[in-house]
């Protein structure tokens, strides 16, 4: 049995990630597209053999075939079209952030789970090879006990005008809320903690958008460790490396263009004695790296395969909306003691 798609939005990263990635799933199917430009729903339909475009939602949850609803519209209109998908009987895959705030994103889950739907959040990047890898190794002690991470993401994203991710009324947040967001989850979801206070210099150092440019968070997780998160719209595109880093009393994970869209980049892993004496030359040694290979797929295939699971055997969706809450509860007050200059609690 295949799960039977709407994509609401299908523009942007649905156009190029999520239905080719869908394309590749053996238990779904696209059915129909729907995106407010008609003509690009109708080139979208031709290109990936969907049986239907439309303009409006309301269309796309008018067919009685189709079981699910994938939603990659701008944040602002995510409450109004998730609560419509949600009354009509359709289970709900939602792109992040889940609303404009954490109030926002509550209403949606609390409404879909009152509807009797499923409810996931598109944090695609934890389906990597090389993420689940890393957590797969730190779970299993090779690090020890870890006492710091970071995470950096970042892009090249000059003013363009009517642009609703660079507007904080439409987007809830820039840098941070856009990019730092899978930062955020990544770190947590990897390393098995969760953060527990922030703190945060959000701002606009090179573009005038209402929405910040550059945020540099700071976060203590509930082990003690602490985590950083780098997130850009100001540094080009080949300028960043998009690094993430991983330090316990055992050794280190450093991985490089992982966080990404697609599965790429490399994994080091160095490990050491943590019952060793002090040495008081600190020599290091990176000849001990080894580079940790995996099987690459497709993130996107792997992310709509788990969630039609979900519907096909009526399980919690491996990315719950709940996940997707703390994540958004975590930019939120990095926001909010950007704005105090204080430390804040999760």
């Amino acid at each position: 049995m295949k799960i039977k798609w709407g994509v609401i939005g299908c523009g942007g990263i649905a156009y190029r990630r999520t239905i080719p990635g869908m394309m590749l799933s053996e238990n779904s199917e696209l059915v129909a597209v729907m995106d407010n430009n008609f003509d690009a729903a109708k080139k979208v339909k031709e290109e990936f053999g969907a049986k239907y475009a439309f303009n409006t939602v309301e269309e796309v949850l008018a067919l009685e075939e189709i079981d699910a609803v994938y939603i990659a519209t701008p944040v602002f209109c995510h409450k109004e079209q998730a609560m419509k998908a949600a009354k009509a009987g359709k289970h709900i895959l939602l792109e992040k952030p889940m609303g404009l705030t954490v109030e926002e994103a509550k209403e949606i889950a609390e409404y879909c789970k009152a509807q009797g739907v499923k409810l996931g959040a598109g944090l695609m990047m934890r389906f990597s090879a090389y993420h689940q890898k890393m957590k797969e190794l730190i779970s299993a002690g090779a690090l020890g006990n870890i006492v710091s991470m970071r995470a950096q993401l970042t892009c090249w994203y000059p003013e363009i005008p009517g642009n609703w991710r660079q507007d904080k009324a439409r987007s809830g947040g820039g840098a941070l809320m856009d990019m730092g967001i899978h930062c955020i989850d990544l770190l947590q979801y990897i390393s098995g903690t969760k953060a527990e206070a922030v703190n945060c210099f959000a701002q606009n150092q090179t573009f005038s958008y209402s929405a910040d440019d550059s945020a540099a968070l700071l976060m203590k997780m509930d082990n003690g460790a602490t985590a950083f998160v780098d997130a850009n719209f100001n540094i080009p595109d080949n300028a960043a490396k998009c690094r993430l880093e991983f330090y316990g009393t055992k050794g280190s994970i450093l991985a490089e263009g992982t966080i990404s869209q697609v599965e790429s980049g490399k994994i080091e892993l160095t490990t050491s004695d943590d019952t060793a004496e002090y040495n008081a030359k600190q020599n290091r040694d990176t000849e001990d790296a080894t580079c940790i290979e995996v099987v690459t797929g497709n993130m996107y295939e792997k992310e709509i395969t788990s969630f039609a699971n979900a519907i096909l055997n009526n399980t919690e969706p491996e990315i719950t909306a709940e996940d997707a809450i703390f994540v958004q509860t975590v930019v939120e007050q990095a926001y909010a003691a950007s704005e105090e200059g204080c430390c804040k609690g999760v």
